[in-house]
Protein backbone atom coordinates (compact mmCIF):
# COMPACT_ATOMS: atom_id res chain seq x y z
CA UNK A 1 0.00 0.00 0.00
CA UNK A 2 1.26 3.22 -0.65
CA UNK A 3 1.65 5.62 2.16
CA UNK A 4 1.23 9.15 2.08
CA UNK A 5 2.76 10.99 5.67
CA UNK A 6 3.37 14.56 6.22
CA UNK A 7 7.02 14.44 7.59
CA UNK A 8 9.01 17.74 8.46
CA UNK A 9 12.34 17.34 7.02
CA UNK A 10 14.01 19.82 9.45
CA UNK A 11 12.91 17.88 12.42
CA UNK A 12 12.43 14.45 10.52
CA UNK A 13 9.14 14.09 12.93
CA UNK A 14 5.66 13.03 11.47
CA UNK A 15 2.84 15.18 12.20
CA UNK A 16 -0.05 13.66 9.72
CA UNK A 17 -1.08 10.10 7.73
CA UNK A 18 -3.64 9.68 5.02
CA UNK A 19 -5.29 6.58 4.22
CA UNK A 20 -5.71 5.13 0.81
CA UNK A 21 -9.30 5.56 -0.73
CA UNK A 22 -11.97 2.88 -0.16
CA UNK A 23 -13.08 0.99 -3.65
CA UNK A 24 -16.42 3.38 -3.21
CA UNK A 25 -14.94 6.49 -2.94
CA UNK A 26 -12.68 5.75 -6.24
CA UNK A 27 -16.15 4.81 -7.68
CA UNK A 28 -17.89 7.87 -6.43
CA UNK A 29 -14.69 10.25 -7.73
CA UNK A 30 -15.32 8.43 -11.08
CA UNK A 31 -18.63 9.31 -11.38
CA UNK A 32 -18.56 12.15 -10.52
CA UNK A 33 -15.98 14.23 -12.60
CA UNK A 34 -17.18 11.89 -15.75
CA UNK A 35 -20.43 13.35 -14.88
CA UNK A 36 -18.98 17.20 -14.39
CA UNK A 37 -17.35 16.45 -18.16
CA UNK A 38 -20.43 15.69 -19.66
CA UNK A 39 -21.61 18.80 -17.92
CA UNK A 40 -18.96 21.21 -18.96
CA UNK A 41 -19.27 19.69 -22.91
CA UNK A 42 -22.39 22.30 -22.76
CA UNK A 43 -21.10 25.02 -21.77
CA UNK A 44 -18.21 27.42 -23.08
CA UNK A 45 -14.76 27.75 -21.60
CA UNK A 46 -15.86 31.54 -20.98
CA UNK A 47 -18.26 30.68 -17.75
CA UNK A 48 -15.68 28.95 -16.47
CA UNK A 49 -12.74 32.03 -16.19
CA UNK A 50 -14.70 34.04 -12.75
CA UNK A 51 -14.01 30.79 -11.30
CA UNK A 52 -10.58 30.12 -12.30
CA UNK A 53 -9.92 34.40 -11.50
CA UNK A 54 -11.80 33.30 -8.12
CA UNK A 55 -8.71 30.38 -7.59
CA UNK A 56 -6.10 32.80 -8.25
CA UNK A 57 -8.27 35.32 -4.95
CA UNK A 58 -8.09 32.12 -2.92
CA UNK A 59 -4.35 31.70 -3.03
CA UNK A 60 -3.80 34.96 -2.53
CA UNK A 61 -5.90 34.87 0.52
CA UNK A 62 -4.35 31.24 1.84
CA UNK A 63 -0.80 32.39 0.81
CA UNK A 64 0.30 32.36 4.34
CA UNK A 65 -1.07 29.06 4.99
CA UNK A 66 -0.03 27.44 1.37
CA UNK A 67 3.31 28.36 1.72
CA UNK A 68 3.78 26.88 5.24
CA UNK A 69 2.33 23.71 4.80
CA UNK A 70 4.91 23.34 1.72
CA UNK A 71 7.54 24.23 3.27
CA UNK A 72 6.78 21.83 6.86
CA UNK A 73 6.27 18.90 4.54
CA UNK A 74 9.05 19.06 2.00
CA UNK A 75 11.29 21.67 3.24
CA UNK A 76 11.94 24.80 0.75
CA UNK A 77 12.77 27.93 2.24
CA UNK A 78 9.03 29.69 2.96
CA UNK A 79 10.09 32.99 0.70
CA UNK A 80 10.40 30.46 -1.96
CA UNK A 81 7.05 28.98 -1.16
CA UNK A 82 5.36 32.03 -1.04
CA UNK A 83 7.00 32.79 -4.69
CA UNK A 84 5.20 29.43 -5.51
CA UNK A 85 1.85 30.66 -4.67
CA UNK A 86 2.38 34.04 -6.27
CA UNK A 87 3.64 32.14 -9.63
CA UNK A 88 0.12 29.96 -9.60
CA UNK A 89 -2.20 32.97 -8.92
CA UNK A 90 -0.30 34.43 -12.24
CA UNK A 91 -1.04 30.98 -14.14
CA UNK A 92 -4.79 30.85 -13.23
CA UNK A 93 -5.24 34.43 -13.73
CA UNK A 94 -3.41 33.66 -17.53
CA UNK A 95 -5.62 31.09 -18.44
CA UNK A 96 -8.84 32.94 -17.17
CA UNK A 97 -7.83 35.98 -19.38
CA UNK A 98 -6.38 34.01 -22.64
CA UNK A 99 -8.12 30.37 -22.57
CA UNK A 100 -11.17 31.39 -24.48
CA UNK A 101 -9.83 33.20 -27.18
CA UNK A 102 -7.13 30.32 -27.31
CA UNK A 103 -10.11 28.09 -27.81
CA UNK A 104 -11.85 29.46 -30.31
CA UNK A 105 -12.43 27.24 -33.36
CA UNK A 106 -9.45 27.62 -35.94
CA UNK A 107 -10.34 27.77 -39.89
CA UNK A 108 -8.63 25.84 -42.00
CA UNK A 109 -7.71 27.10 -45.67
CA UNK A 110 -8.89 24.54 -47.81
CA UNK A 111 -10.61 24.69 -51.47
CA UNK A 112 -12.90 21.34 -50.55
CA UNK A 113 -15.50 23.09 -48.61
CA UNK A 114 -15.70 25.44 -45.72
CA UNK A 115 -13.60 23.95 -42.93
CA UNK A 116 -12.69 24.34 -39.35
CA UNK A 117 -11.67 22.39 -36.34
CA UNK A 118 -13.36 22.79 -32.57
CA UNK A 119 -10.89 22.43 -29.57
CA UNK A 120 -12.96 20.51 -27.29
CA UNK A 121 -12.68 18.59 -23.98
CA UNK A 122 -12.05 15.00 -23.77
CA UNK A 123 -12.65 14.36 -20.65
CA UNK A 124 -11.53 13.37 -17.06
CA UNK A 125 -7.65 13.67 -16.51
CA UNK A 126 -5.42 11.70 -13.57
CA UNK A 127 -3.04 13.90 -12.68
CA UNK A 128 0.21 12.66 -11.04
CA UNK A 129 2.68 15.13 -9.63
CA UNK A 130 5.37 15.51 -7.40
CA UNK A 131 6.73 16.99 -4.03
CA UNK A 132 9.27 19.84 -5.38
CA UNK A 133 6.68 22.31 -6.20
CA UNK A 134 3.70 21.05 -4.55
CA UNK A 135 1.35 23.38 -5.58
CA UNK A 136 2.94 24.52 -8.89
CA UNK A 137 3.10 21.36 -10.13
CA UNK A 138 -0.54 20.62 -9.71
CA UNK A 139 -1.36 23.92 -11.02
CA UNK A 140 -0.08 23.84 -14.19
CA UNK A 141 -1.82 21.01 -15.17
CA UNK A 142 -5.35 22.30 -13.51
CA UNK A 143 -5.52 25.81 -14.44
CA UNK A 144 -5.50 25.25 -18.60
CA UNK A 145 -7.42 21.67 -18.17
CA UNK A 146 -10.57 23.38 -16.09
CA UNK A 147 -10.52 26.16 -18.60
CA UNK A 148 -11.10 23.45 -21.42
CA UNK A 149 -13.40 21.47 -19.31
CA UNK A 150 -11.38 18.44 -18.19
CA UNK A 151 -11.98 17.60 -14.82
CA UNK A 152 -8.67 16.50 -12.54
CA UNK A 153 -8.14 13.48 -10.08
CA UNK A 154 -5.21 14.00 -8.00
CA UNK A 155 -2.61 11.71 -7.39
CA UNK A 156 -0.06 14.05 -5.56
CA UNK A 157 3.18 12.53 -4.40
CA UNK A 158 3.41 10.43 -0.42
CA UNK A 159 5.33 13.40 0.98
CA UNK A 160 2.99 15.92 0.41
CA UNK A 161 -0.48 15.11 1.55
CA UNK A 162 -1.57 18.18 3.40
CA UNK A 163 -0.61 20.20 0.47
CA UNK A 164 -2.53 18.23 -2.06
CA UNK A 165 -5.58 18.64 0.56
CA UNK A 166 -5.69 22.34 0.80
CA UNK A 167 -5.09 22.83 -2.87
CA UNK A 168 -8.26 21.13 -3.75
CA UNK A 169 -10.16 22.69 -0.51
CA UNK A 170 -9.05 26.07 -1.52
CA UNK A 171 -10.88 25.47 -5.09
CA UNK A 172 -13.80 24.01 -3.62
CA UNK A 173 -14.28 27.10 -1.72
CA UNK A 174 -13.47 29.29 -4.98
CA UNK A 175 -16.93 28.13 -5.76
CA UNK A 176 -15.24 25.36 -8.64
CA UNK A 177 -17.82 22.81 -9.56
CA UNK A 178 -17.73 19.45 -7.35
CA UNK A 179 -15.21 17.05 -9.04
CA UNK A 180 -13.38 19.69 -10.66
CA UNK A 181 -10.40 18.42 -8.62
CA UNK A 182 -10.39 15.84 -6.30
CA UNK A 183 -7.63 14.73 -4.72
CA UNK A 184 -7.33 11.08 -3.40
CA UNK A 185 -4.25 9.00 -1.77
CA UNK A 186 -4.32 5.79 -4.15
CA UNK A 187 -1.94 3.00 -3.88
CA UNK A 188 0.14 2.27 -6.62
CA UNK A 189 -2.60 -0.99 -7.45
CA UNK A 190 -5.42 1.52 -7.32
CA UNK A 191 -4.07 4.22 -9.60
CA UNK A 192 -3.68 1.78 -12.42
CA UNK A 193 -6.64 0.47 -11.95
CA UNK A 194 -8.13 4.42 -12.30
CA UNK A 195 -5.85 4.68 -15.57
CA UNK A 196 -7.06 1.94 -17.10
CA UNK A 197 -11.06 2.83 -16.20
CA UNK A 198 -12.48 3.91 -19.37
CA UNK A 199 -14.05 7.37 -17.62
CA UNK A 200 -10.39 8.48 -17.30
CA UNK A 201 -9.29 9.97 -21.01
CA UNK A 202 -5.27 11.06 -20.31
CA UNK A 203 -3.03 11.18 -17.86
CA UNK A 204 -0.31 13.99 -16.79
CA UNK A 205 2.89 12.99 -14.63
CA UNK A 206 5.53 15.12 -13.50
CA UNK A 207 8.33 12.76 -11.89
CA UNK A 208 10.88 9.92 -12.26
CA UNK A 209 11.99 8.43 -15.23
CA UNK A 210 11.06 4.70 -13.57
CA UNK A 211 7.72 5.93 -12.67
CA UNK A 212 6.79 7.80 -15.44
CA UNK A 213 8.05 4.45 -17.43
CA UNK A 214 5.99 2.67 -15.28
CA UNK A 215 2.77 5.07 -15.96
CA UNK A 216 2.92 5.52 -19.67
CA UNK A 217 2.84 1.83 -20.04
CA UNK A 218 -0.01 1.33 -18.49
CA UNK A 219 -1.24 4.26 -19.80
CA UNK A 220 -0.39 3.39 -23.59
CA UNK A 221 -1.72 -0.08 -22.77
CA UNK A 222 -5.16 1.64 -22.55
CA UNK A 223 -5.37 3.78 -25.13
CA UNK A 224 -4.74 6.96 -22.87
CA UNK A 225 -3.06 9.76 -24.39
CA UNK A 226 -0.37 11.08 -22.05
CA UNK A 227 2.30 13.88 -21.34
CA UNK A 228 5.86 13.02 -19.16
CA UNK A 229 7.84 15.95 -17.44
CA UNK A 230 10.29 13.62 -16.39
CA UNK A 231 14.34 14.38 -14.93
CA UNK A 232 16.72 16.41 -16.00
CA UNK A 233 20.62 16.79 -16.56
CA UNK A 234 20.39 20.54 -17.44
CA UNK A 235 23.63 22.15 -18.79
CA UNK A 236 24.75 25.03 -18.37
CA UNK A 237 27.08 26.91 -20.59
CA UNK A 238 29.44 29.49 -19.83
CA UNK A 239 31.10 31.51 -23.55
CA UNK A 240 34.69 33.18 -23.24
CA UNK A 241 32.16 36.63 -23.82
CA UNK A 242 30.07 35.60 -20.69
CA UNK A 243 29.16 38.95 -18.47
CA UNK A 244 30.83 38.59 -15.53
CA UNK A 245 27.86 39.92 -13.67
CA UNK A 246 25.30 38.21 -15.39
CA UNK A 247 27.43 34.87 -14.93
CA UNK A 248 27.38 35.60 -10.88
CA UNK A 249 24.05 36.54 -11.08
CA UNK A 250 23.13 33.17 -12.38
CA UNK A 251 25.30 31.05 -10.47
CA UNK A 252 23.30 32.28 -7.56
CA UNK A 253 20.81 30.64 -7.77
CA UNK A 254 21.76 27.79 -10.58
CA UNK A 255 22.36 25.10 -8.16
CA UNK A 256 20.51 26.07 -5.07
CA UNK A 257 17.34 26.99 -5.76
CA UNK A 258 14.71 24.83 -4.26
CA UNK A 259 17.94 23.20 -2.72
CA UNK A 260 18.98 22.05 -6.12
CA UNK A 261 15.74 20.06 -6.52
CA UNK A 262 14.44 20.73 -9.44
CA UNK A 263 14.51 18.92 -12.67
CA UNK A 264 15.58 22.47 -15.19
CA UNK A 265 18.27 22.84 -12.14
CA UNK A 266 21.80 23.54 -13.93
CA UNK A 267 23.00 20.54 -13.09
CA UNK A 268 25.56 20.13 -15.67
CA UNK A 269 28.16 23.69 -15.40
CA UNK A 270 29.96 23.33 -19.03
CA UNK A 271 32.51 26.18 -18.90
CA UNK A 272 34.78 27.02 -21.74
CA UNK A 273 38.61 27.01 -20.49
CA UNK A 274 39.24 30.69 -20.51
CA UNK A 275 36.35 31.27 -17.21
CA UNK A 276 37.09 27.96 -15.71
CA UNK A 277 39.03 29.38 -12.77
CA UNK A 278 36.16 32.16 -12.38
CA UNK A 279 33.18 30.14 -12.43
CA UNK A 280 34.59 28.04 -9.70
CA UNK A 281 35.74 30.94 -7.70
CA UNK A 282 31.95 32.22 -8.31
CA UNK A 283 30.56 28.85 -7.30
CA UNK A 284 32.43 28.43 -4.12
CA UNK A 285 31.36 32.06 -2.99
CA UNK A 286 27.76 30.83 -3.54
CA UNK A 287 28.04 27.70 -1.70
CA UNK A 288 30.37 28.76 1.02
CA UNK A 289 28.13 31.69 2.08
CA UNK A 290 25.02 29.54 2.62
CA UNK A 291 23.10 29.31 5.90
CA UNK A 292 21.67 25.51 7.03
CA UNK A 293 18.52 26.09 8.92
CA UNK A 294 15.07 26.22 9.73
CA UNK A 295 13.40 26.59 6.37
CA UNK A 296 10.80 28.70 8.31
CA UNK A 297 13.26 31.21 9.25
CA UNK A 298 13.48 33.69 6.52
CA UNK A 299 17.15 34.10 7.11
CA UNK A 300 17.85 30.67 6.06
CA UNK A 301 19.60 29.91 2.95
CA UNK A 302 20.22 25.87 2.69
CA UNK A 303 17.30 23.75 3.79
CA UNK A 304 16.77 20.24 4.07
CA UNK A 305 16.34 18.10 1.02
CA UNK A 306 12.92 16.95 1.20
CA UNK A 307 13.36 13.87 3.34
CA UNK A 308 15.75 11.57 4.87
CA UNK A 309 15.38 9.26 1.87
CA UNK A 310 16.40 11.69 -0.31
CA UNK A 311 19.22 12.28 1.47
CA UNK A 312 20.16 8.82 1.87
CA UNK A 313 20.30 8.51 -2.28
CA UNK A 314 21.74 11.32 -3.05
CA UNK A 315 24.82 10.22 -0.51
CA UNK A 316 24.65 7.28 -2.01
CA UNK A 317 24.99 8.33 -5.33
CA UNK A 318 27.86 11.21 -4.12
CA UNK A 319 29.72 7.68 -3.00
CA UNK A 320 29.36 6.02 -6.27
CA UNK A 321 30.69 8.92 -8.41
CA UNK A 322 33.61 9.47 -6.39
CA UNK A 323 33.91 5.42 -6.73
CA UNK A 324 34.23 5.82 -10.30
CA UNK A 325 36.78 8.46 -10.20
CA UNK A 326 35.30 11.96 -9.82
CA UNK A 327 36.90 14.67 -7.20
CA UNK A 328 35.20 17.11 -4.80
CA UNK A 329 36.12 20.50 -5.42
CA UNK A 330 34.53 21.56 -2.46
CA UNK A 331 32.28 20.55 0.20
CA UNK A 332 30.22 22.30 2.15
CA UNK A 333 30.99 21.91 6.08
CA UNK A 334 29.09 19.01 8.23
CA UNK A 335 25.92 20.16 9.39
CA UNK A 336 25.04 19.60 12.77
CA UNK A 337 21.18 18.76 12.68
CA UNK A 338 18.55 15.72 12.75
CA UNK A 339 17.28 17.14 9.54
CA UNK A 340 17.49 15.95 5.95
CA UNK A 341 20.37 18.22 5.27
CA UNK A 342 23.00 17.73 2.22
CA UNK A 343 26.40 19.39 2.13
CA UNK A 344 26.61 21.57 -1.12
CA UNK A 345 29.50 19.75 -3.47
CA UNK A 346 31.34 20.85 -6.40
CA UNK A 347 32.47 17.70 -8.39
CA UNK A 348 35.02 17.12 -11.36
CA UNK A 349 36.50 14.63 -13.09
CA UNK A 350 33.10 13.31 -14.17
CA UNK A 351 34.42 11.43 -17.07
CA UNK A 352 32.02 9.25 -19.58
CA UNK A 353 32.55 6.03 -17.64
CA UNK A 354 31.92 7.30 -14.33
CA UNK A 355 28.18 5.96 -13.32
CA UNK A 356 27.01 10.04 -12.04
CA UNK A 357 27.79 11.09 -16.22
CA UNK A 358 24.55 10.52 -17.15
CA UNK A 359 22.67 10.71 -13.87
CA UNK A 360 20.30 13.46 -12.36
CA UNK A 361 21.46 14.70 -8.95
CA UNK A 362 18.49 15.70 -7.42
CA UNK A 363 19.90 18.53 -4.78
CA UNK A 364 22.85 20.82 -4.62
CA UNK A 365 25.23 19.02 -6.25
CA UNK A 366 27.30 21.10 -9.07
CA UNK A 367 29.54 18.70 -11.77
CA UNK A 368 31.82 21.03 -13.34
CA UNK A 369 33.26 20.42 -16.67
CA UNK A 370 36.26 22.64 -18.57
CA UNK A 371 36.17 22.67 -22.33
CA UNK A 372 38.09 23.54 -25.35
CA UNK A 373 35.62 25.88 -27.04
CA UNK A 374 31.64 26.43 -27.91
CA UNK A 375 31.59 23.10 -30.09
CA UNK A 376 32.93 21.29 -27.27
CA UNK A 377 30.51 22.50 -25.09
CA UNK A 378 27.70 22.36 -27.39
CA UNK A 379 28.88 18.47 -27.58
CA UNK A 380 29.02 17.68 -23.99
CA UNK A 381 25.55 19.17 -23.41
CA UNK A 382 24.46 16.78 -25.77
CA UNK A 383 25.54 13.70 -24.54
CA UNK A 384 22.96 12.90 -22.15
CA UNK A 385 20.07 10.94 -22.55
CA UNK A 386 18.15 14.10 -20.83
CA UNK A 387 16.77 17.04 -22.74
CA UNK A 388 14.62 19.06 -20.68
CA UNK A 389 16.23 22.63 -19.89
CA UNK A 390 19.44 24.45 -20.39
CA UNK A 391 20.91 28.13 -20.02
CA UNK A 392 23.70 30.13 -22.51
CA UNK A 393 25.44 32.80 -20.62
CA UNK A 394 27.40 35.12 -23.73
CA UNK A 395 27.03 38.59 -23.84
CA UNK A 396 26.44 37.97 -27.65
CA UNK A 397 22.30 37.38 -28.08
CA UNK A 398 22.74 35.95 -31.61
CA UNK A 399 25.60 33.45 -30.85
CA UNK A 400 24.07 32.37 -27.58
CA UNK A 401 20.66 31.97 -29.31
CA UNK A 402 22.54 30.30 -31.87
CA UNK A 403 24.45 27.79 -29.25
CA UNK A 404 20.46 27.08 -27.81
CA UNK A 405 19.34 25.93 -31.15
CA UNK A 406 21.96 23.05 -31.59
CA UNK A 407 21.11 21.91 -28.03
CA UNK A 408 19.20 18.51 -27.86
CA UNK A 409 16.26 20.25 -25.06
CA UNK A 410 13.12 21.38 -24.42
CA UNK A 411 13.68 24.67 -22.79
CA UNK A 412 16.75 27.33 -23.35
CA UNK A 413 17.09 30.41 -20.83
CA UNK A 414 19.91 33.07 -22.60
CA UNK A 415 22.18 34.74 -19.74
CA UNK A 416 19.69 33.23 -16.87
CA UNK A 417 18.36 30.25 -15.24
CA UNK A 418 15.22 28.26 -15.00
CA UNK A 419 11.87 30.60 -15.89
CA UNK A 420 7.78 29.93 -15.53
CA UNK A 421 5.45 31.78 -16.79
CA UNK A 422 1.77 30.90 -17.84
CA UNK A 423 2.72 31.86 -21.39
CA UNK A 424 5.87 29.97 -21.64
CA UNK A 425 5.99 25.86 -22.43
CA UNK A 426 7.20 23.98 -20.26
CA UNK A 427 8.45 20.17 -21.03
CA UNK A 428 11.59 18.37 -22.73
CA UNK A 429 12.85 15.76 -25.13
CA UNK A 430 14.82 12.63 -24.97
CA UNK A 431 14.12 10.38 -21.94
CA UNK A 432 12.89 14.01 -20.07
CA UNK A 433 9.85 13.05 -21.29
CA UNK A 434 7.30 14.12 -24.30
CA UNK A 435 4.09 17.19 -24.22
CA UNK A 436 4.03 20.31 -22.70
CA UNK A 437 2.38 21.81 -20.29
CA UNK A 438 1.58 25.85 -19.79
CA UNK A 439 1.20 28.30 -22.64
CA UNK A 440 -1.13 27.62 -25.81
CA UNK A 441 0.57 24.54 -25.86
CA UNK A 442 -0.14 22.83 -22.92
CA UNK A 443 -3.84 24.06 -23.34
CA UNK A 444 -4.06 22.17 -26.15
CA UNK A 445 -2.10 19.00 -24.35
CA UNK A 446 -5.81 17.09 -23.54
CA UNK A 447 -7.95 18.76 -26.24
CA UNK A 448 -9.66 16.89 -29.24
CA UNK A 449 -9.15 18.43 -32.31
CA UNK A 450 -12.44 18.21 -33.69
CA UNK A 451 -12.28 18.81 -37.57
CA UNK A 452 -15.98 20.49 -39.21
CA UNK A 453 -16.13 20.45 -43.09
CA UNK A 454 -19.45 21.90 -44.70
CA UNK A 455 -19.03 20.32 -48.47
CA UNK A 456 -20.58 22.26 -51.47
CA UNK A 457 -23.91 21.74 -52.52
CA UNK A 458 -23.70 22.41 -55.84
Amino acid sequence: MAKYQSINPYTNETFASYDNPTAEQIEDALNLTDALYHKWRHEGPETRTATLHKVADGLREHKKEMAEIMTREMGKMIGESEGEVDLCVSICDYFAEKGPELLKPEPIDTKLGDAYYLKQATGVIMACEPWNFPLYQVIRVFAPNFIVGNPIILKHAHNVPGSAALIAKIIKQAGAPEGSLINMYPSYDQLDQMIADPRIQGVALTGSERGGSSVAENAGKNLKKSTMELGGNDAFIILDDADPEVLKQALSSARTYNDGQVCTSSKRIIVVKSRYEETIHELKKVFSSLKAGDPLDPSTTLPPLNSQGAKDKLTKQLDGALAGGAKILYQYPEIDSDGAFFRPTILTNVDRDNPAFDQEFFGPVATVYEVEDEDAAIALANDSSYGLGSSVISSNIKRAQNVAAQIETGMSVINGTWISSGELPFGGVKKSGYGRELSDLGLMAFVNQHLVISMPTK
